[in-house]
C-alpha cells in the first residue's frame, strides 16, 4: 500500500510539472503570436467587410470612455454594406460622460441608418440613456430600466481619523476645491454648489430622454427620479416601444425599413483578433493551471468570460 501511495504522489507531481512546463511553451508562442499580430489594430474591420448586412454592437458593463464603441460605430456608419444597426444593450449605467459620447455616436448612426436597441437584463441609468436615439427600442418582460438620474457620492471620514488622531491638512485654491471631500463635511456652500451641478446633468438627461421618446420633459421628469421599471412598465411608461428582442428588431426592420431579415447578422467585434485571441487563450490556461496542476475545478463563467 506504501508503495503504491508513493508512487501515485511521484506521477501526481510529474503530471504538475509537465503541466506548468507545458502553459509556459504555450505564454511563449502566445507572445510570439501577439507580436506578429501587431496587438489587433483593425478593430471590427472583419465585422464590416463584405457585402450587405445587419450590424449588432453590444454594450455591455458599465459604460465609460467607449473609446473603441466610438471608433467601430464610426466605420459602421460610413460602410455602405451596414444597412441598419442593432444595439443591444445589457449595462447598468456607467458615467454621464460616457453615456453622452455614445449616445451622440449613435444618433449620427440613426440620421442616415436605422437603429433599434435591444435590452437584456438591464439597461439603466447610461445604460437606458444610449438607447435614446433608436428608432425602435425593445425590452424583455423582466429588463431592469429606467433609473433616470444622475448621482454623486462621497464619504466622510473625520470622525474616525479624529480618533486616531490624524489631522488632514488641505490646501486648496478655492472655497469649493475640496468638497467634496472624506477629511470633512460638506458646508452648506459646497453642498449648494454640488446640488447646482447635479441638477445641471440632470435636467440634460430629462432632455435626452424627451427628445428621444418624444415626450414632454415634464412627463420625463415625473419618472426621472431613480426609480428602476420592468421591461413590462417602461412599456406602459412610454420609455420602451415593445416587448421583444433581436427576432422581433430584424422584424421590424422589415416591416418598417425595408432592410430584408435575409441579410446577416454581423456583431461588430470592438476587440482585434490577436486580443480575443489572447483572452480566450489566458482564460483556457487560467483553467489548465487551477484544474491539472492545482486540481481545483474552475467555473466556466470564470475561465470564459466573454462570448
Amino acid at each position: 500500500m506504501s508503495l503504491d501511495a508513493d508512487l501515485l504522489t511521484d506521477r501526481r507531481r510529474l503530471k504538475r510539472r509537465l503541466s506548468l512546463w507545458r502553459l509556459l511553451a504555450i505564454v511563449a508562442v502566445l507572445g510570439v503570436i501577439g507580436l506578429a499580430a501587431g496587438g489587433g489594430a483593425r478593430i471590427g474591420m472583419e465585422a464590416t467587410a463584405g457585402r450587405a448586412h445587419v450590424a449588432r454592437l453590444a454594450i455591455s458593463g458599465t459604460i465609460g470612455e467607449a473609446r473603441r464603441e466610438l471608433q467601430v460605430l464610426e466605420r459602421a456608419r460610413r460602410d455602405d454594406n451596414v444597412r441598419a444597426l442593432i444595439l443591444a444593450i445589457d449595462s447598468p449605467g456607467g458615467t454621464m460622460a460616457g453615456g453622452e459620447a455614445l449616445h451622440a455616436a449613435i444618433a449620427r448612426f440613426a440620421e442616415t441608418k436605422p437603429v433599434v436597441a435591444t435590452m437584456g437584463g438591464v439597461a439603466a441609468s447610461a445604460g437606458y440613456m444610449i438607447a435614446m436615439p433608436a428608432q425602435r427600442v425593445l425590452a424583455r418582460e423582466s429588463t431592469l430600466t429606467g433609473s433616470i438620474g444622475v448621482l454623486l457620492q462621497s464619504m466622510n471620514v473625520s470622525d474616525l481619523l479624529e480618533r486616531f488622531g490624524i489631522r488632514p491638512e488641505v490646501i486648496a485654491s478655492g472655497p469649493f476645491k475640496d468638497q467634496p471631500s472624506p477629511f470633512r463635511p460638506l458646508t452648506a456652500e459646497g453642498r449648494a454648489s454640488l446640488e447646482r451641478l447635479i441638477a445641471d446633468l440632470h435636467s440634460q438627461f430629462v432632455h435626452i430622454v424627451a427628445a428621444g421618446r418624444h415626450m414632454e420633459e415634464a412627463q420625463v421628469r415625473e419618472l426621472a427620479d431613480g426609480r428602476v421599471f420592468s421591461g413590462r412598465e417602461a412599456v406602459g411608461l412610454g420609455l420602451v416601444d415593445a416587448i421583444g428582442g433581436e427576432r422581433e428588431a430584424r422584424a421590424w426592420l422589415a416591416a418598417e425599413r425595408g432592410v430584408p431579415e435575409s441579410l446577416p447578422l454581423r456583431t461588430i467585434e470592438t476587440r482585434g483578433r490577436a486580443e480575443r485571441f489572447f483572452a480566450d487563450a489566458s482564460g483556457w490556461m487560467m483553467k489548465t493551471l487551477f484544474s491539472e496542476w492545482l486540481g481545483v475545478d474552475v467555473p466556466r463563467a470564470l475561465w470564459q468570460p466573454f462570448p
